[in-house]
């Protein structure tokens, strides 16, 4: 019946009304619409006309069926009286897939180890891609808990210093007040101290050294700070000190920490003003305490004598929020010139210096950090997108094993699409078969998968010095899940799908399918498109190896075993000598000294310096520099390439000076020792040459060094005695510190394990490589195991005929490993031009690097081959020594 809606102000969307009628058939056109037209007026009295609108749309979906299509009457009559009572059904409909996976399930219950090799390949591929997806969004959504994400942004600052245009997020002490005053762009700005940060923080008898920063008030709202007790405006009085929960715990147990006073370095007495929540380790914003801004012109004399006016000085950083709406860039070209308005008249410094501040979204800050000539290069995501390309191949690997194990066999399936052609399947419905049978397998295989990723997902943790979990209570985990499942079923199994529906029924039921050589060559390019992958890997692993290794043996310029560093403080500084001679007297210790940074680095570095022959160019030339005084290099443990160390039998050496050979050839000194130096309005001299140190990353350049003496400094590092074991040093040594230095807790950090920490990043690329290498040749090795007992069965008849007639056992494992072995020689000749390609493009990133040669790709290519030949020869050999009259038994 056609009718039109009884209430006529209320109808079913119009959109869907079209639908409707375009895709129904003339002769069932009317009677549907009126049968869904009075459907929607029965369900709007009843329920509600927005809820009837929706079950419009619903039904309309549930009637995408084929039968329902725009088909001529004529035809739809015929099919009714045919030979078979009903219309051919779609290979989607609920029946049909049904039946697929129950055909599937049999199929996979008969050859069980055809089936093993399947899932087992697809769940290791599964499961590596899946811990990869896991670390990866962890990275991508660092910084997304911040409810502000979008609006945050850190202020840095491009500055050109001897030709090099270099990015900071050091900056002057009072752009915070001069962004708050003249920009109306932020909604808020909140500077930060950009200090070591280690501060001891004391409740009664107990002291933790612990990290946080000082930082404006705003930071609260501004990064959305989970404040568990306490006040919401916690940092707005200077007294005052906010704790992460697992730092009140530590200081106060279960006791309510609000209102509770501690001390900051044994000087200062802080109150508790809120407890908030610590921070997710992809967080960039750490910390276990923060401290009011403006507590630092209080306890800090220098901070206002020396920079709360001095736009010279980048010590500081500032985090800014914008207003809803304002355009980043157009406040990036207000905020460019605000540094260099107020630097010295100076016209040299101006010009050479061209300070920029420009505004970093908080979306960059984890993988988009570093900058090169002013240009912002990438960062961590290089890593991202390595490990995402790793699991990648990993997926394609596995997906290859079920491609050609599902198509080698396809002579077992050919009766059946034969059969099923004949009685009316279409092509389409023997594509949904096969890809359902695919899909199933791939679902066994997250099953699978998921039992691998749980207990695997701990040590994968601590691999990357993480915590993630899988949310199993997560909606969107599942979508992924199944998009994920249904994507590796479908990839998996398209190509088997298209390859057995293409068959000929005529042709099977004749006589069957005979697989010759043009239906095995695609096969033959998957298995070589496996190892090329697996190849890739292997090659890039190799080559990440030798980096990291070229690397840890560069000398150094020092001995950093049986160092320690101590962060110093204003009690060990005052009685230094003392604290020295109580050391030297355990003999545990051999030297000790004070710096400004730990012996691994170098926290400093300066402008401004003058030489014999300089211009006044050179004064923006960049002089890493380390403040230190006596005894410094022979506790550090270097070897003078000229002149002598700091002296206290040399008054002059307060103004003395130490360079590295680096410096010394960016002055052009030809014989430094004695030369005069200018820096800070002062002549040095300098009394010593070391060798270039290796205090930045191992893999870059050394920059220029100068060692100035100084008497204040933030470290004291320790050379243990080589005759004593450092424990027992340790034991030593500890009541000493706790007796110069009560208020804080005795906290040291040996040179070595800081140093081999420089090489985090090339380890963890390497042992995620070496782990994502070996499983890609697991699963190819287990796929080629699966074509190897397929081929061999195949040739059973054969190899008995070729062993009667006189054929040897190694004569039949070299005709079964022949074909293998070229597939493996032609994959290296493939991957060895791309990993060389890919790796050197890796390498572009380091100054310091090794040259790739030819013996990596000598090295895969004979374990490929020895593996490839261990993987097909039990396969091999058990066909080779198989009784021939069982062979010629065989149908």
């Amino acid at each position: 019946m056609n009718r039109k809606s009884i209430f006529p102000q209320h109808k079913p969307p119009r959109w869907a009304q079209r639908l409707l009628e375009r895709i129904t058939a003339p002769h069932l056109r009317e009677e549907i619409q009126g049968d869904m037209d009075e459907l929607f007026d029965k369900r709007g009295q009843r329920s509600g006309y927005a809820k009837a609108r929706l079950l419009y749309v619903v039904d309309l979906l549930l009637l995408l069926h084929p039968r329902l299509w725009r088909r001529e009457p004529a035809r739809m009559g015929k099919l009714r009286h045919s030979k078979f009572n009903d219309i051919p059904k779609s290979f989607l409909h609920p029946d049909m897939i049904r039946n697929y996976l129950k055909i599937a399930v049999r199929n996979l219950v008969k050859n069980k180890s055809y089936s093993a090799i399947n899932i087992g390949g697809l769940a290791v591929g599964m499961a590596v891609a899946m811990l990869i997806g896991i670390w990866i969004n962890d990275e991508v959504s660092a910084n997304e808990h911040h409810k502000n994400y979008e609006t945050i942004y850190e202020v840095k600052m491009h500055q050109t210093f001897d030709g090099h245009r270099g990015t900071q997020d050091a900056l002057p002490f009072p752009i915070g007040e001069e962004l708050k005053a003249n920009y109306p762009d932020f909604k808020a700005v909140v500077m930060y101290d950009r200090g070591d940060g280690h501060r001891s923080l004391i409740v009664g008898a107990q002291k933790f050294l612990k990290y946080g920063l000082y930082i404006g008030e705003d930071a609260i709202d501004m990064f959305s700070l989970t404040i568990l007790n306490g006040d919401k405006n916690p940092l707005k009085e200077p007294y005052s000190i906010v704790l992460t929960d697992e730092t009140a715990h530590a200081l106060f147990g279960n006791q309510d920490p609000i209102g509770k006073t501690l001390k900051l370095d044994n000087t200062t007495d802080l109150k508790v003003t809120a407890v908030v929540a610590r921070q997710p380790t992809n967080a960039t914003l750490q910390f276990d305490y923060l401290l009011p801004w403006q507590l630092q012109e209080k306890i800090y004399d220098w901070v206002v004598k020396y920079h709360k006016t001095n736009w010279g000085n980048n010590s500081w950083g500032a985090f800014v929020q914008l207003k809803e709406g304002i355009d980043p860039a157009q406040t990036n070209a207000k905020i460019k010139d605000m540094v260099l308005t107020h630097l010295s008249n100076d016209p040299n410094i101006r010009k050479s210096i061209k300070p920029e501040v420009f505004l970093h979204p908080m979306a960059k800050w984890r993988l988009y950090s570093e900058f090169t000539e002013g240009e912002n290069t990438g960062g961590f995501i290089k890593y991202v997108r390595l490990f995402g390309i790793f699991g990648a191949f990993i997926l394609v690997i596995a997906c290859i094993n079920f491609m050609n194990l599902s198509t080698a066999r396809s002579e077992k399936r050919a009766k059946e699409v034969g059969v099923r052609k004949a009685v009316g399947s279409g092509r389409k419905q023997l594509i949904g078969q096969f890809l359902s049978e695919s899909t199933l397998i791939a679902a066994l295989a997250l099953l699978l998968a998921l039992g691998l990723v749980m207990p695997s997902l701990p040590y994968f943790n601590t691999l990357t010095e993480k915590t993630m979990t899988i949310e199993f209570g997560n909606p969107v985990f599942w979508s992924v899940v199944v998009i994920f499942t249904l994507f590796t079923g479908l990839l998996a199994g398209s190509y088997p799908a298209l390859y057995l529906s293409s068959f000929n029924p005529v042709t099977i039921l004749k006589g069957g399918v005979h697989v010759g050589k043009s239906a095995s060559l695609p096969r033959k390019i998957l298995v070589v498109v496996q190892f090329t992958f697996s190849v890739v890997l292997m090659i890039g692993t190799i080559i990440i190896y030798q980096q990291i290794q070229y690397g840890k043996n560069r000398p150094a310029g020092f001995t950093n075993k049986g160092l320690i560093s101590i962060n110093s403080s204003s009690h060990l500084v005052t009685h230094f000598e003392a604290l020295r001679a109580e050391l030297l007297a355990t003999g545990a210790v051999s030297s000790i000294c004070q710096s400004n940074s730990p012996p691994t680095q170098i926290w400093s570095s300066n402008s401004g310096w003058e030489w014999k022959g300089s211009t006044p160019e050179d004064k923006s030339a960049v002089f890493t520099t380390i403040t230190t005084n006596y005894d410094y290099i022979k506790t550090i443990g270097i070897r003078l390439k000229e002149g002598r160390d700091f002296s206290r039998d040399f008054t002059t050496d307060s103004l003395g000076v130490l360079v590295n050979e680096s410096a010394v050839k960016r002055m052009g000194l030809k014989h430094p020792v004695g030369e005069k130096l200018r820096w800070a309005g002062k002549d040095r001299t300098v009394v010593g040459v070391v060798p270039d140190l290796v205090m930045d990353s191992p893999y870059q350049a050394i920059r220029p060094l100068t060692i100035v003496f100084e008497n204040w400094t933030a470290f004291l590092n320790v050379r243990i005695n080589p005759a004593v074991a450092p424990s027992v040093a340790i034991q030593k040594i500890r009541p000493i510190f706790d007796k110069f230095n009560p208020g804080f807790p005795f906290d040291y950090k040996f040179a070595d394990t800081e140093y081999n920490k420089k090489f985090y990043y090339e380890e963890l690329i390497g042992n995620l490589s070496a782990i994502v290498s070996v499983l890609a040749i697991f699963i190819s090795c287990l796929g080629l195991f699966g074509l190897a007992s397929f081929m061999a069965e195949q040739r059973t008849k054969e190899i008995g005929i070729r062993k009667v007639l006189g054929a040897s056992v190694a004569n039949v494992w070299a005709l079964l490993s022949k074909d293998f072995v070229q597939l493996v020689i032609i994959s290296c000749l493939v991957a060895s031009p791309v990993a060389w390609y890919a790796m050197n493009k890796w390498l572009e990133s380091y100054t310091y690097k090794i040259s790739i040669g030819a013996g990596v790709f000598l090295v895969v290519l004979i374990a490929a081959l020895l593996i490839t030949l261990l993987t097909i020869s039990y396969q091999a050999f058990k066909a080779a020594l198989l009784n021939p009259v069982k062979s010629l038994k065989s149908e």
